[in-house]
């Protein structure tokens, strides 16, 4: 009778810690991600001849260099054209990973599922990257066991460039595209599907998209003259689709795409930027994001700003400006070209240290409405680290952890706060702070923590800058005994896959 009668005054002792805490402000959000490209092995892995075991151990020091920098979100390449780092039943292992189309990893292992435990781990999220219709990087070059789809529906292929596509004009071939990402939001604990700026290719100067069967066969009302439009209608209703489907399997995985910088030029079009850039969205890859964020169909936009302020085609600052004035209430975060820097090949803006351009960028977003983060291309730039990038990023503009924004803004998927915090020894090392969550239905169940750590001259608010806190996807933390000496009191938060936060929970060390 004693135990239960402590049980229930500990349990009051939390509810109240909690209402007192319950009336603080919510926690800083900001989305701050970089990509990971597996593309000719950009980013990961670094070679083509590596062991799972390095392929790991690679891939873990890309997260915690990410996490170093207060990151919370990573976007992967899991399809870089008709080809799969992860086990598919449509495609074949990616020659990225062991040099070999169609090659499991030895010893096996899925590395997208063991990306994503990683990352969970860490309380960041995971952004399944694809390209939708590149099938074949380089077609004219020796492929080490080619992709046989190529050969059993060679009308779903075209050849434009050194490339071969998928046809967006076949409704098959939309269908299919839909089928793969369907087997991804269905087997795998992904955050997101994301979109890169390839739909249809980029124009080579006097070449045509040779299109003109698929046209003829699917053009229906559209006249010869209006090939474009037909071909700006193949890609919406994909993305329309695609939106459809993911909502339908699982709310809350996001559907983003990170589109080419510029829509439309506004000698174009009045709608469009005062830009003057070479290709632009709508008029050459046949994508109108316009459309696609008025009507809701995508959960996030990340335009790849990567120009300099004060570009003469193409201002980063107009660019920018122009997004966050047409975003018809999609999130929009920020694309930077993080790989520019310190390369002479770019302009002189580029080789600036002080501060480097990327600062400048990040500082002047500070300023602009309705931004609410960035991602950076890509990876391999912060592996270089050209001018300390890392370190001034880590103690300026990340500086403190933020939580990703939440995913549905009209569903709550609160989830009920922590319960039985406890510590437990771990010999010499210190103790790990342990805690449990109640067990709720998916949408609400705690996927990652806010842990907030307080010493015993700070008052305990959640907001105060100089508050410690660390974002994990476990649920325990490891103390040293000097941080169980010094730390009196920890803040514990809950959060769902929707990103909505729980009440509060105090525990005093």
């Amino acid at each position: 009778m004693r135990r239960i009668f402590n049980s229930h005054i500990l349990l009051l002792i939390l509810i109240l810690s909690s209402l007192r805490i319950s009336a603080q402000t919510e926690p800083k959000r900001e989305f701050r991600a970089v990509w990971i490209a597996t593309v000719s092995n950009i980013d990961w892995p670094s070679s083509r001849n590596l062991t799972s075991n390095e392929q790991k151990r690679e891939f873990i020091e890309l997260l915690d260099m990410c996490k170093s920098m207060n990151f919370n979100a990573i976007i992967f390449q899991v399809r870089p054209s008709a080809d799969a780092f992860y086990e598919s039943k449509f495609e074949p292992w990616s020659m990225y990973l062991n040099g070999m189309s169609g090659e499991a990893p030895a010893p096996y292992y899925d590395p997208l599922a063991f990306f994503i435990e990683e990352t969970h781990k860490r309380g960041m999220e995971f952004h399944a990257w694809l390209n939708p219709y590149r099938a074949v990087v380089n077609y004219q070059e020796f492929q080490p066991n080619p992709f046989p789809l190529t050969y059993e529906r060679p009308e779903w292929f075209l050849n434009y460039g050194k490339n071969k596509y998928f046809d967006p004009g076949i409704p098959e071939v939309r269908e299919y595209t839909l089928d793969i990402v369907t087997d991804i939001v269905q087997n795998y604990d992904i955050d997101a599907i994301h979109f890169d700026d390839y739909f249809y290719p980029y124009k080579i100067k006097g070449v045509p998209f040779p299109d003109e069967k698929s046209f003829e066969t699917y053009g229906g009302s559209f006249y010869p003259e209006d090939r474009d439009a037909w071909r700006r209608n193949n890609v919406n209703l994909i993305i329309n689709q695609l939106q459809s489907r993911i909502k339908t399997i699982k709310p809350w995985v996001q559907f983003g795409v990170s589109p080419f910088g510029v829509w439309r030029n506004g000698d174009r079009d009045p709608r469009g930027s005062d830009t003057k850039a070479g290709q632009t969205n709508y008029d050459d890859l046949h994508a109108d994001i316009a459309l696609w964020i008025q009507r809701g169909w995508i959960d996030y936009l990340i335009p790849q700003a990567y120009w300099h302020m004060g570009h003469e085609q193409a201002d980063y600052e107009e660019v920018v400006k122009w997004w966050s004035e047409n975003t018809f209430g999609t999130r929009l975060y920020i694309g930077h070209g993080a790989y520019k820097l310190n390369d002479p090949k770019f302009n002189q803006a580029w080789l600036s240290q002080n501060p480097t351009e990327i600062e400048r960028q990040l500082l002047f977003n500070k300023s602009v409405s309705k931004i609410q983060g960035s991602a950076f291309f890509s990876a391999s730039s912060f592996r270089k680290n050209p001018y300390n990038i890392r370190e001034r990023i880590a103690q300026t503009a990340y500086a403190q952890v933020a939580l990703t924004p939440v995913v549905n803004d009209n569903v709550k998927m609160v989830p009920l706060p922590v319960k039985d915090i406890r510590m437990e020894p771990t010999g010499n090392r210190g103790f790990n702070l342990v805690w449990d969550s109640p067990p709720q239905n998916k949408e609400k169940q705690a996927v990652k923590y806010l842990v907030y750590q307080f010493e015993s001259d700070e008052n305990i608010d959640l907001n105060s800058p100089s508050a410690k806190v660390v974002l994990t996807g476990e649920s325990h933390l490891h103390l040293t005994k000097k941080d169980a000496k010094t730390i009196k009191t920890v803040v514990i938060r809950a959060v769902s896959r929707n990103n909505d936060v729980s009440d509060p929970v105090s525990f005093k060390l």
